[in-house]
């Protein structure tokens, strides 16, 4: 969903240590395996309706060439002087963004990226083969690694089973992708030269063009505080909610002027009008965003340590966090931003910190094994509860298919071998309304498990404001804790911003949709989910349904053809590699 600041076809490549982290992204599709004229003409289809994101290989022998020259460089504090700024310039000469955009992204990055090159033990051809592709070279920091799993036989799969009728349910809220724009200014420029549109510095809108709206705005912009406000409002009086499930990114995409001061002043600001709002007797669990750092995407692992390292951030987090967390959550959130918690007997949530999956975090080039033992440390959480008969939640910001592929090829370990014990997998981060299927690793046609993607609060980019909400088999013995439906609300900026000619001062979040009745299904169930998208495949009707949600009813043209083969495999890949391997990479239309 968000625009890279770089069209490389030429560009000195050392600058692509930079603009990797740059602009605004958070996301993390992977690109080393796109070799042949095929991927690349699925890259591009899907980067239309998904990444708006524009990539052009580089060179692989100019890759190396640049890669041994910054090796030289960094041998030398007066050269990573030199090479920081003749990076900027070189960003401002070849017109990759704004001068104040090069100059302050540059400063922004420049300390922690040289601490994790030096640290780091890539080589040019490792460098090159992870920005270029595996023709350029191999890439040994991002080699294969496994996660141990106890010598516990993996209990006899029962098939989940739909609840009586009249069982108890739980009624969830789930918060993502909020992006507060503390210099949101109504009336400014919706399309201006920066990276993030209508705000203070954005310039204002002529009597030829709209300016920004009162409660938001279609286009590269994010939220005012006001439509946050408006939408916790709104969200005390649509109670009661048996807990509430929050996976991060609060920031706004500004991400080349952002402080640590101003990162820490959003996240308090948001958690205490949440708490204010949902009232004490509601528990939040929140999961941290890739845009909660500065620089955005950095986060060290737990071995780095002093000013470079996470604890400006986890600090603050624990501490606002507090009210709705045990002690022990706090413990290791202090330590890596990840933690677990019981949300009632018999069922346990895990919050993980998908920043260590991503490539985009750049410090993943000191060491991409398992950072912070995040993963192992989940297993021996999942594996406990296993023991109690506890089922499990999981939360987090990235989708794990979006992950690197060690990473989440683990990751999909870990879920088959406890598929009787995680009951559900929630994410955000895309913006848009989707879901990640898992499979039985044998064959890869059971359907054991589903990752919910739910839809932004912000409408970075073009889409309205929104929130999910979970319907749970609820609690009770013998419950399956899993999702039996779900609705999604959105504030639609068209009415909102003019009725009839000025801000409604009171807008209705309205529902869009509920999943049972748009797709005729009774629960969903990872078999419903997979059933779902064999009727897209058939269906042109439902997809295209489909296909309107996912943009939470603001879309502006079908998806067709590639496009509609590329979105419904990246559906089926809840692993990496599976997106790879999708037929519609080998020219089968029928993925």
């Amino acid at each position: 969903m968000k625009r890279s600041m770089f069209g490389l076809s030429t560009v000195c490549g050392v600058f692509i240590v930079w603009t990797l982290f740059l602009m605004p992204l958070g996301f993390s599709y992977p690109l080393e395996d796109v070799t042949d004229s095929t991927k690349l003409r699925f890259v591009e289809e899907f980067d239309q309706f998904k990444l708006r994101f524009n990539w052009h290989n580089m060179s692989c022998a100019v890759c190396k060439a640049i890669f041994a020259t910054v090796d030289i460089a960094l041998l030398s504090d007066s050269n990573m002087e030199r090479l920081a700024r003749a990076l900027g310039e070189a960003c401002v000469r070849l017109h990759l963004a704004e001068p104040q955009v090069c100059r302050e992204i540059t400063e922004l990055f420049r300390d922690d990226v040289i601490r994790a090159l030096q640290e780091s033990f890539l080589w040019p051809s490792e460098a090159c083969a992870l920005l270029v592709g595996p023709t350029c070279g191999h890439y040994d920091i991002y080699a294969p690694w496994n996660v141990s799993l106890p010598r516990v036989p993996k209990p006899p799969v029962k098939p989940p089973t739909p609840p009586k009728p009249g069982s108890p349910q739980s009624r969830v809220l789930f918060l993502t992708d909020i992006h507060w724009d503390a210099e949101y200014a109504e009336g400014s420029l919706i399309d201006c030269k920066m990276p993030l549109c209508c705000r203070n510095d954005s310039g204002r809108a002529s009597w030829k063009h709209t300016g920004a709206g009162y409660w938001g705005t279609y286009g590269e912009c994010d939220l005012p505080l006001r439509t946050i406000e408006n939408l916790l409002q709104n969200l005390a009086k649509s109670g009661p909610w048996d807990w509430v499930y929050w996976t991060g990114d609060i920031p706004a995409h500004n991400v080349w002027s952002q402080t640590r001061a101003q990162q820490l002043n959003e996240l308090v600001t948001v958690t205490r009008l949440i708490r204010k709002h949902l009232g004490p007797k509601v528990t939040v669990y929140p999961a941290v965003g890739n845009h909660e750092s500065t620089p955005v995407n950095s986060f060290p692992p737990p071995f780095v340590h002093g000013n470079r390292s996470s604890h400006w951030l986890y600090d603050t987090m624990a501490k606002e966090w507090a009210p709705w967390l045990p002690k022990d959550a706090l413990t290791t959130i202090r330590r890596g931003g990840f933690y677990t918690a019981e949300v009632q007997r018999g069922l346990r949530v895990v919050s993980l910190n998908m920043n260590f999956c991503a490539r985009e975090n750049y410090w993943l080039m000191v060491n991409s094994t398992d950072p912070a033992d995040q993963l192992q440390w989940l297993i021996s959480i999942l594996q406990e509860s296993e023991n109690k008969g506890e089922k499990v939640h999981i939360i987090g910001h990235i989708p794990p298919g979006l992950c690197l592929n060690s990473w989440s090829w683990n990751y999909y370990h870990i879920v088959n071998r406890y598929e009787s014990t995680i009951a559900g997998q929630f994410f955000g981060h895309t913006h848009v309304d989707e879901f990640q299927m898992f499979y039985d690793e044998d064959t890869l046609t059971r359907p054991l498990s589903v990752a919910f993607i739910a839809p932004s609060v912000t409408t970075y980019v073009n889409l309205n404001p929104g929130y999910r909400v979970y319907y749970m088999d609820g609690n009770y013995p013998g419950s399956t804790r899993m999702v039996l439906d779900h609705e999604t609300f959105i504030l639609n900026l068209t009415l909102a911003n003019n009725q009839p000619l000025k801000p409604d001062p009171n807008p209705s979040w309205t529902l869009l949709y509920r999943a049972s009745k748009a797709y005729g299904l009774s629960t969903l169930f990872p078999s419903d989910m997979d059933a779902l998208i064999k009727l897209m495949k058939n269906d042109d009707s439902v997809f295209q349904r489909f296909w309107y949600l996912f943009h939470k009813g603001h879309v502006s043209k079908p998806c067709m053809d590639t496009c509609k083969t590329s979105l419904i495999c990246l559906l089926h890949s809840g692993r990496y590699d599976l997106l790879t391997q999708c037929d519609v990479l080998h020219g089968n239309k029928h993925c």
